[in-house]
């Protein structure tokens, strides 16, 4: 009978913190290229997701 050594795992390292306009950014660079990729109703829908976001975070960063 074998003899089996646990090794003990590691942490997990947690993800960097982003503010909530960088993490916005980043769905809108994520969404036009996604939006490349797919059919024309999915092209659509990936596209007016964009722009909402587009234009919620240009209307935070000019209350700034």
């Amino acid at each position: 009978m074998s003899n089996v050594i646990p090794f003990r795992t590691r942490p997990a390292v947690p993800p960097p913190e982003i503010d909530i306009f960088t993490a916005v950014d980043a769905a809108i660079r994520d969404l036009r290229d996604i939006a490349r990729g797919c059919d024309a109703p999915a092209r659509a829908q990936a596209d007016e997701c964009r722009r909402m976001l587009e234009r919620a975070l240009f209307a935070a960063v000019g209350e700034m």
